[in-house]
């Protein structure tokens, strides 16, 4: 299995990721936002995508949306071919396309519409925390994507607030924050120790 990012190459899969992620809505009774074949390829084009393949086989797919002039990026279609399902490939793909937008967009936020809960977990794994909608993108372009949802006139009575999809955001600038209190931390921790060592070997010195 290879889970690579995408390219013009994998254009000949647009047709099954379309078909596998309609199939799975389907069978979930969930709501999804449909997407056609052109617009698959055109994540694939600009390298906004990873694939998995066994082979030459279609496993899975996960494409990246940009949105709010790059201040936020949206990890979406996350998809698994039912003959690879229940072998933690899901979690791969979400860890790789994650690694690429942290790559390729590293100060924007990511974010992301679910109503699974194992990609809330995912999602929670790699940092995400729950969030209003109101955190997210106000890109209209992006709700729209949401027309196509069979859960869309819930959107629209709630004025975009809520739905019964969960919103879920990365924000890079409080991982940095965190880091820093944490360094902070740990900086205090080991000046108290040597604080301590010192006055140890002070007062052992003095009783000689």
């Amino acid at each position: 299995m290879e889970i690579v990012i995408a390219n013009e190459s994998h254009f000949k899969y647009a047709q099954i990721i379309c078909d596998t992620i309609a199939e799975s809505a389907k069978v979930r009774g969930t709501g999804i936002a449909k997407r056609t074949p052109e617009y698959i390829m055109k994540r694939l084009q600009n390298g906004n995508a990873v694939i998995a393949l066994d082979g030459d086989t279609f496993a899975g797919f996960c494409y990246i949306e940009v949105w709010g002039n790059k201040d936020f990026v949206a990890n979406s279609g996350l998809i698994v071919h039912p003959d690879y399902r229940n072998q933690g490939l899901a979690k791969k793909i979400k860890k790789a396309v994650f690694e690429l937008s942290r790559k390729k967009f590293p100060d924007a936020k990511i974010f992301g519409i679910t109503t699974g809960l194992a990609v809330m977990k995912m999602n929670y794994e790699l940092g995400y925390r729950p969030v209003t909608f109101s955190e997210l993108t106000n890109d209209p372009e992006f709700w729209k994507g949401c027309q196509t949802c069979k859960n869309f006139d819930i959107l629209t009575r709630t004025e975009q607030k809520m739905c019964l999809c969960t919103g879920m955001l990365y924000d890079p600038n409080e991982k940095k924050s965190e880091k820093k209190t944490a360094s902070k931390k740990l900086n205090g921790k080991a000046f108290q120790r040597l604080k301590n060592i010192k006055e140890t070997l002070f007062l052992k010195k003095k009783e000689k």
